[in-house]
């Protein structure tokens, strides 16, 4: 039924009156205008009594501020999962279990800027004035020392309301990420630039027409600057393997490969071109192992990784072991293990971060680029398996790879191709 407005009904009335102007001039009785007059009236008050009037919709800004006053808001602060805090006159009146594990469980009714330790957060918590859009800081020191937080303070209700809303959002993962890629790019122009200056140290030094003459001289420099930019060559070299894999990181290897066999085609490699230390090589398959799903060149890489970490740093005159046998859930177990100096637990976390190294000088001596490691932990992510690291200083260091099979299925698929 449509609803009717006070001016409808004063219309309508006005309707019923000129219908009955001629018949009042015509000399009816008064009865006979009277009687539709009043009934019309009545219709009209009736109609006009079951269709209320339309209310006034509140505007947006008395909704916001009548919202944290509605039972459900706690239950509707606590279905998020970042810290949430409702504050009025510098106070926190409200927050939900997250705010209260980062901040404690006592924050409710505390003065924010005791809760929230933060000179640049104090001063805007604590104000009164009034606000007229949301403003947002950057936090250090919440939670831990390494955490880096996003505070967003946001005016809650009408103008002049003195509530704010207070959201905290954890950024730190995209801070560490940051951080790390600005590193990397520092230690990566660093691994550079000292052997380039070296060569064009060399190249400056030879261009003397004194030198030049010297023979001896000239063949040593030469040799110095050949070693500088095979160096380079190999970093070169890693950081573009390093780039592949991270870039095809989220696509599963599916080849089956024999890694027994893959294992003694590189145990073979550095018997016939390390020289002495190369043949101290040893290599233990277990027997009717299966194939895992792999990526071939990869693997490959991984085992010379692993392999020429242990010839530079394990102690001549030692064995290199490299075994493959069954692990845990169908799995394949690599391990290799050397006899050196080993490697201290504070140093065992850090082993496969971008360029770090136990002992530079010696690392950069032995031709190292401090990506090795890091290139077998992507290898093995990307191959779904797990890495881990044992050392005990004085005895020796071994790393295990464990490597998932080749699914059933997958190999059933791929024998047909």
């Amino acid at each position: 039924m449509n609803r009717l407005s006070i001016s409808q009904i004063i219309a309508s009335l006005a309707m019923l009156f000129l219908a009955t102007g001629s018949t009042l001039l015509m000399g009816a009785p008064l009865w006979a205008i009277a009687l539709p007059v009043l009934a019309g009236i009545a219709v009209l008050l009736i109609t006009a009594q079951g269709t209320p009037l339309e209310p006034v919709p509140p505007s947006s800004a008395e909704q916001a501020a009548n919202i944290a006053d509605h039972p459900d808001f706690a239950d509707l602060m606590e279905a998020i999962t970042d810290p949430l805090m409702l504050i009025e006159r510098g106070r926190i009146v409200r927050a939900n279990r997250a705010a209260q594990r980062l901040l404690g469980a006592h924050i409710e009714g505390e003065d924010a800027r005791i809760a929230i330790r933060h000179p640049a957060a104090a001063e805007r918590l604590a104000s009164l004035a009034p606000m007229s859009e949301a403003m947002m800081l950057d936090l250090v020191g919440l939670g831990t020392r390494d955490q880096r937080w996003q505070m967003r303070i946001a005016p809650l209700g009408a103008e002049g309301d003195i509530r704010r809303l207070v959201h905290l959002a954890d950024h730190s993962g995209a801070y560490a990420a940051e951080k790390m890629r600005v590193d990397f790019v520092a230690n990566a122009s660093h691994e550079l630039r000292t052997p380039l200056a070296g060569i064009l140290g060399f190249i400056e030094t030879l261009g003397d027409p004194d030198l030049g003459r010297d023979n001896d001289t000239r063949q040593r420099f030469l040799k110095i600057m050949d070693g500088e930019a095979r160096r380079m060559q190999r970093l070169i070299d890693d950081l573009i393997s390093l780039s592949r894999i991270e870039a095809e990181k989220y696509r599963a290897p599916d080849s089956p490969i024999d890694l027994g066999s893959l294992a003694a085609e590189v145990v073979g490699v550095f018997r016939t071109s390390h020289g002495e230390r190369g043949r101290e090589v040893e290599l233990d398959v277990t027997p009717g192992l299966p194939e895992v799903a792999g990526d071939r060149p990869q693997l490959s890489q991984l085992l010379h990784n692993l392999i020429g970490n242990s010839v530079k740093y394990g102690k001549a005159g030692t064995p290199i072991r490299v075994s493959l046998a069954a692990g845990p859930s169908g799995m394949t177990r690599l391990m290799v293990a050397d006899e050196g100096e080993g490697i201290g637990p504070d140093h065992l976390p850090r082993l496969t971060e971008r360029f770090y190294r136990v002992d530079s000088g010696r690392s950069r001596a032995v031709g190292g680029t401090g990506l090795g490691l890091a290139i077998v932990k992507h290898i093995v992510e990307r191959h779904r398996g797990r890495l881990d690291i044992t050392s005990t200083p004085g005895k020796g260091t071994t790393i295990t790879v464990l490597l998932p099979p080749m699914p059933l299925e997958e190999k059933m698929s791929a024998s047909r191709l």
